[in-house]
């Protein structure tokens, strides 16, 4: 049996990936794998018994990566699953950007009890004109499951479209329409566009990146958009571009007190990936990749640990080790299993920066003496068993 528990609701579509083997417990010391969307994990103590935690989301900056990764823990994220939710909410972004939907809207609600509301709004509307989309330019920063989706788009309402992304992935470029421009360095985007948005995870090399200099660099009146992560963005430089007319308008899903409130900022209560859609395919995501860890020892998607991937556990029994990524780790396992005259029938073996995953298939089974010997081993974090 496998135990999990659910630090926040997780869609019942995405629970019923689990067999008649998977039983929540209502604690997660308990647990052999968790499930989380937003709660923040940074203060909680982790069992021994905790072998994953999967969050239904794409952001992970309320789980400690590496207090994880040194327990042996495995933490995955769902990258791609809420795209779709994302690009649209983008698209309405630009859309409200580019029109003053809101400021019409709000001018109804103002004059809901003025019998002559429609003749009268004949004459307001001159106020809420704007412009198309059609024939802008949008530059796209971040070429990965939401940006190709983004660019796209775009592309299909008209728009011209320049896309940068240095480690674009090669299934990311075939996903990318052929009438997409690839600028050569970010600076192009900012220097030509007329709407960029920002689709970059967050690290220490992306924080800030749309700064005063960034901004000093973009055509005057230009909209910005920010769907990825709040902390991209200079937010005090964005606020004085905001006052002095040189962005146009900042749109964000991110509520904080520095935009919220200022004008020019459309602000979004971060609802990117807020659909019933979005929330069944990351929950069902999380699930199968947490079956997949549990059940045969893969690892895809993790953001800790090395992707690694030896198929179905067929009759052979499988060692996992999790270890620091050091050399010779495998020579070192592989000595303990000749010593006990264990047959190797497949190995693999990847690395991700300061940690590795070893998978070893052989062909008997593994005394518990053998297994605490592996887990002697220096630098060795967790040890485990499929049998």
């Amino acid at each position: 049996m496998y135990k999990y528990h659910c630090l926040n609701p997780i869609s019942d579509i995405g629970l019923e990936q689990f067999t008649e083997e998977y039983v929540p417990v209502s604690k997660p010391e308990k647990a052999d794998a968790v499930l989380v969307r937003s709660a923040v994990m940074h203060d909680m103590e982790f069992s021994n018994e905790l072998k994953a935690i999967a969050r239904a989301g794409a952001g992970v900056n309320n789980i400690p990566l590496e207090a994880c990764a040194e327990k042996g823990i495995v933490v995955f994220n769902t990258p791609g699953a809420n795209a779709n939710g994302v690009k649209e909410l983008v698209i309405a972004g630009m859309l409200l950007a580019s029109r003053d939907i809101i400021g019409g809207i709000n001018w109804v609600q103002e004059n809901e009890e003025d019998g002559n509301i429609a003749k009268d709004a004949e004459k307001a509307k001159k106020k809420f004109a704007g412009c198309e989309l059609e024939g802008k330019k949008l530059g796209v920063i971040g070429l990965g499951a939401i940006g190709v989706l983004v660019a796209n788009a775009a592309t299909n309402l008209g728009m011209d479209v320049y896309g940068y992304d240095p480690y674009v992935s090669v299934d990311s470029a075939w996903r990318l329409s052929r009438s997409i421009h690839h600028a050569k360095t970010v600076d192009e985007l900012y220097q030509d566009c007329d709407y960029i948005t920002i689709h970059v995870p967050a690290m220490e090399s992306t924080k800030g990146m749309i700064d005063k200099n960034a901004i000093s660099l973009m055509k005057k009146g230009v909209v910005v958009l920010n769907f990825a992560r709040n902390v991209l963005v200079d937010e005090e430089a964005m606020v004085d571009a905001l006052v002095s007319g040189q962005v146009k308008h900042y749109v964000s899903d991110f509520p904080t007190p520095v935009t919220a409130g200022v004008k020019g900022a459309i602000v979004i209560p971060h609802l990117g990936a807020s659909t019933e859609e979005s929330e069944d395919n990351c929950a069902r995501m999380a699930a199968k990749q947490l079956r997949n860890y549990l059940e045969h020892g893969n690892i895809k998607n993790s953001v800790n640990y090395p992707d690694c991937d030896m198929g179905k556990k067929g009759d052979n029994t499988r060692i996992l080790l999790l270890h620091r990524n050091v050399p010779n780790m495998i020579g070192q396992f592989t000595k303990i299993l000749a010593k006990d005259n264990m047959n190797i029938a497949d190995l693999t073996n990847k690395s991700k920066g300061s940690y590795a995953y070893t998978m070893i298939d052989v062909d008997s089974t593994v005394p518990d003496s053998v297994a605490e010997e592996l887990q002697e081993v220096k630098e060795v974090l967790r040890v485990r068993i499929i049998k």
